[in-house]
């Protein structure tokens, strides 16, 4: 497969570096654009009041990877791959492997997940992928389960563009319990601001949140109660893929909300 692949943890973090050669290793025609440091929790974000640049980075990956370093946002990489430097759309983009898990409410900040989602925007199918882990830099277990994911892919395609956001629990090999289909869970976090002063007798605030519970998803999304949260199976040391669209319509906020009459002008 033509593969591109991008990041939020910038262009020398371990995990783009071992799935790209990991993927690259197993016969796939990869190109890196990632940012050129980190810009982890980024959201959507893109660069509108200053140019975007994009260097060719050698000596970083497989020999047979062509990688760019950009300067702009997770987001911004995949655009500017799409429509500036690759000649032809690839058939997926995979976004990762990221350092931390990206699971329930968590993907609406995160970058790696954006990134992925940008593909599907365009109509190419993503994937995003995180290791459950701040500390550990074994990213193998999670670049072997793409290869194998790629291949199932392979064989049954998507029938319609999507992200599949998958998480990896940081355990070896022989803990990982399977791999489930799970629902975007909740995950509940209290945002600290750290008050503090600089040098120079200015304050500033230093966020510091601090995850607190899984909480169920709100009523009304119509999502089968049957199948686990992403942020339950990780618990029980599973392998997570969650289907992800980027429609945030709420589907069962249409039919409640009342036929209101508004004495608006032009109304």
């Amino acid at each position: 497969m033509k593969l591109l692949i991008s990041n939020d943890d910038g262009i020398f973090a371990p995990g783009i570096r071992t799935l790209a050669n990991t993927l690259a290793a197993s016969g796939h025609d990869v190109t890196v654009v990632c940012p050129d440091r980190e810009r982890s929790a980024t959201g959507h974000g893109l660069t509108l009041h200053q140019p975007i640049r994009a260097d060719v980075v050698t000596s970083v990956f497989h020999p047979n990877i062509k990688a760019w370093a950009c300067s702009g946002t997770p987001s911004d990489c995949v655009k500017l791959a799409l429509w500036a430097l690759l000649d032809s759309p690839p058939d997926l983009v995979v976004s990762g492997i990221n350092q931390g898990a990206n699971l329930g409410t968590d993907i609406l900040y995160s970058g790696t997940v954006s990134a992925a989602m940008e593909g599907t925007i365009e109509g190419i199918p993503s994937i995003a992928i995180s290791l459950t882990s701040f500390s550990s830099q074994d990213f193998q277990s999670a670049a072997d389960f793409a290869v194998s994911l790629l291949e199932k892919l392979a064989i049954a395609p998507l029938k319609e563009p999507m992200l599949l956001n998958v998480n990896v629990p940081a355990v070896s090999a022989t803990e990982i319990a399977g791999v489930v289909i799970t629902r975007q869970g909740v995950r509940r976090y209290i945002d600290v601001f750290e008050k503090r002063v600089d040098p120079r007798g200015k304050t500033y605030y230093w966020l510091a949140g601090e995850l607190l519970e899984e909480v169920e998803p709100q009523p009304g999304l119509n999502l089968p109660t049957d199948i686990p949260t992403d942020v339950e199976a990780i618990r029980n040391n599973y392998i997570t893929i969650t289907p992800l669209q980027y429609n945030l319509t709420y589907a069962s906020g249409l039919k409640q909300i009342p036929d209101w009459q508004f004495d608006f002008p032009g109304t």
